[in-house]
């Protein structure tokens, strides 16, 4: 019989400033009640000029070991999920990870699926426990700052104007407190170049701009073919973790989403069968990249809405395309 993993706690880190939506519909000209119903952000997360997406990660990471009482040469694996705009370009965050928490016996690695790298590498963990008997504890952390490359005068880019930045970490650990059961993933290459930063890579230099700015070139191609798919790959990955897990829709007990508009939040609720207490919409937060899960999961801690004996799951969508949801028991 294979090991048991469990999602044994999480953390988060955020920054003290926020943009308002009077301040968001100044910078992009739409109007105020458009920014909060339809977009569905009231303020989000604004990091100032120490809030790099590594030094999130740590300072996230220390407050869990610190909550945990955990000592970091427990740790066997870390794995970083912080995004690849970050302090340098080509740089291993997961071994910088490792140095500063002092984990000196765990190996390390970065890893990247846009805003499902979360999801995947709660995965991944799983897997490592499962698989490989001196794998006993994960730590998963990340940073994201991806905030900085949205263009507000760029209405190409509307749907991301609710990207914010914050740190997050997850502590998985053999044993069953919190299983992780089931994990479906499914990705859609034909959006691979939907949604590009077109300075800053190989192909054409950094150039004289002063940050590699994302852009989507055909926004109106891109929208009527996600319309077409991107609901229904919801609920088929999450209908296929509850399978994976011996599950259905009836034993959701919390949806940990992430921040999208609005009408989408809701008609994801809708259709899964549950109520608006059984998710936290992000609205005072924004879109923290592949940390919203942990964001979610943490306030729905602190609110007391995850009931021993139901499923927590976690549901993320990452550009380019992938749709993940992860299926947690929480308690034993």
């Amino acid at each position: 019989m294979s090991a048991v993993a469990g999602l044994v706690a999480v953390a988060s880190y955020l920054p003290k400033g926020r943009m308002e939506s009077s301040e968001i519909a100044e910078a992009t000209g739409l109007p105020e009640p458009v920014v909060r119903e339809k977009l569905g952000i009231l303020r989000k997360v604004e990091p100032g000029p120490d809030d790099q997406p590594h030094r999130m990660a740590v300072l996230a990471a220390r407050r869990l070991i610190e909550e945990q009482n955990l000592d970091p040469m427990e740790i066997d694996v870390i794995i970083s999920i912080t995004e690849e705009y970050k302090e340098y370009p080509v740089w291993t965050t997961g071994i910088a990870l490792q140095d500063e928490l002092g984990a000196k016996r765990a190996w390390a690695f970065d890893l990247a699926q846009r805003c499902g790298t979360g999801v995947l590498a709660l995965k991944l963990a799983d897997s490592l426990i499962r698989s490989d008997p001196d794998v006993r504890t994960v730590l998963i952390a990340g940073g994201y700052r991806n905030v900085d490359l949205i263009d507000y005068a760029n209405p190409r880019v509307r749907f991301m104007y609710n990207l914010a930045a914050g740190g997050g970490a997850a502590l998985v650990r053999r044993g069953d407190r919190n299983p992780v059961l089931g994990v479906a993933i499914r990705t859609d290459g034909s959006f691979s170049r939907d949604v590009i930063a077109p300075r800053g890579g190989s192909l054409t230099g950094l150039g004289d701009w002063p940050r590699p700015y994302l852009d989507v070139p055909d926004p109106q191609g891109m929208k009527q073919r996600l319309e077409e798919r991107s609901m229904r790959n919801f609920l088929e990955v999450v209908d296929e973790a509850l399978a994976r897990s011996g599950l259905g829709r009836q034993d959701i007990g919390y949806l940990a989403l992430l921040h999208m508009k609005r009408s989408a939040h809701l008609g994801v609720l809708r259709e899964l069968g549950l109520s608006e207490d059984q998710s936290i919409y992000l609205e005072e937060y924004g879109h923290i990249g592949q940390i919203d899960q942990i964001v979610s999961t943490e306030l729905a801690l602190t609110q007391g809405r995850l009931q021993p004996g139901k499923a927590l799951v976690w549901v993320s969508a990452g550009i380019g395309y992938a749709w993940d949801a992860a299926v947690i028991r929480w308690g034993t």
